[in-house]
């Protein structure tokens, strides 16, 4: 049966102001477009629902079971419209990030701050994982939007740029023998190296360039999060393995150097991703935007 909810909300105003002029003038409409949209409504159930005297309308028995399933629709229709409407206007939902500890705290932080402090009604849930983990849990429906180290390619999921990112290497006094020298892939892999866990994108793709030189890397040290490099290299335990954008307090005061190597890994990006096909959210979209104003100041 095909429904038209314009004849259910008219049938429910003649109920509520047991009127067809009292309904036509609380709807802006003819008198006789509310007469004709009940008699339509009337002969598609093929009962009557109104009982016409001189006083005005009654609803008949099948009028008034009718009637508490129509007010019951029609309520929950505008409910889910204000609900749609809160959405859109960053007034209620949630917002489910996904994103490495590192990206999080060194990266997405202001612009967390930001959409916080802005739509406070929209909830975050933010969850940490590397970036082949952060593409499992959007795949799997778990995740609005992900940030991740690119490149990366996969079906189905959407990437957008972000921001640019440079892989170096930095040591601590230990090394000082090293400041200023030019190394070449085969001379930094001779160090003693502290890198990411492979299961990062980022440590991959490091290993990718030095691989393309004809050299293959072998840690010494393998950890799973980026603060810990630092700290690990300043101590004098090896050289290690950074993002150059996330690492720069350590190197401005003096506790590490940034080594120079030739050729340099090749600059990278780090970006957004969502599932294609589905539009983002308006909570989504606003974040992505926040992120990107914030990666310019």
């Amino acid at each position: 049966m095909d429904i038209n909810l314009e004849l259910y909300r008219i049938f429910c105003e003649v109920a509520r102001k047991q009127s067809f002029s009292g309904a036509a003038r609380s709807l802006f409409i003819s008198q006789p477009a509310v007469s004709q949209a009940v008699k339509q409504l009337e002969r598609q159930l093929d009962v009557p629902l109104f009982i016409r005297g001189p006083r005005g309308v009654a609803l008949t028995r099948e009028g008034e079971i009718l009637r508490g399933y129509a007010d019951s629709a029609l309520n929950l229709l505008e409910a889910g419209q204000a609900r749609i409407s809160a959405l859109k206007s960053l007034t209620a939902g949630e917002l489910r990030i996904g994103a490495s500890d590192t990206m999080s705290r060194r990266f997405l932080m202001p612009a967390i701050g930001r959409f916080h402090a802005a739509h406070p009604d929209v909830a975050l849930r933010i969850t940490n994982r590397t970036s082949p983990e952060t593409i499992a849990l959007l795949r799997e429906g778990k995740l609005d939007v992900g940030f991740v180290n690119l490149p990366i390619s996969v079906s189905g999921v959407s990437f957008e740029e972000c921001k640019t990112v440079h892989d170096i290497f930095v040591a601590g006094f230990e090394y000082e023998h090293l400041r200023g020298k030019p190394l070449t892939p085969r001379d930094l892999a001779a160090q003693h190296l502290i890198m990411l866990e492979q299961a990062s994108n980022s440590r991959r793709w490091v290993d990718r360039h030095f691989l393309s030189c004809g050299v293959p890397l072998r840690p010494d040290i393998e950890l799973g999060a980026h603060d810990l490099l630092l700290d690990y290299a300043a101590i004098g335990l090896g050289v290690a393995c950074v993002i150059e954008e996330f690492s720069l307090e350590p190197i401005v005061n003096g506790r590490l150097f940034k080594l120079e190597l030739t050729p340099p890994v090749p600059q990278r990006s780090i970006g957004a991703c969502w599932l294609s096909g589905i539009e983002l959210s308006a909570a989504a979209r606003r974040f992505i935007t926040l992120v990107k104003e914030a990666k310019e100041q």
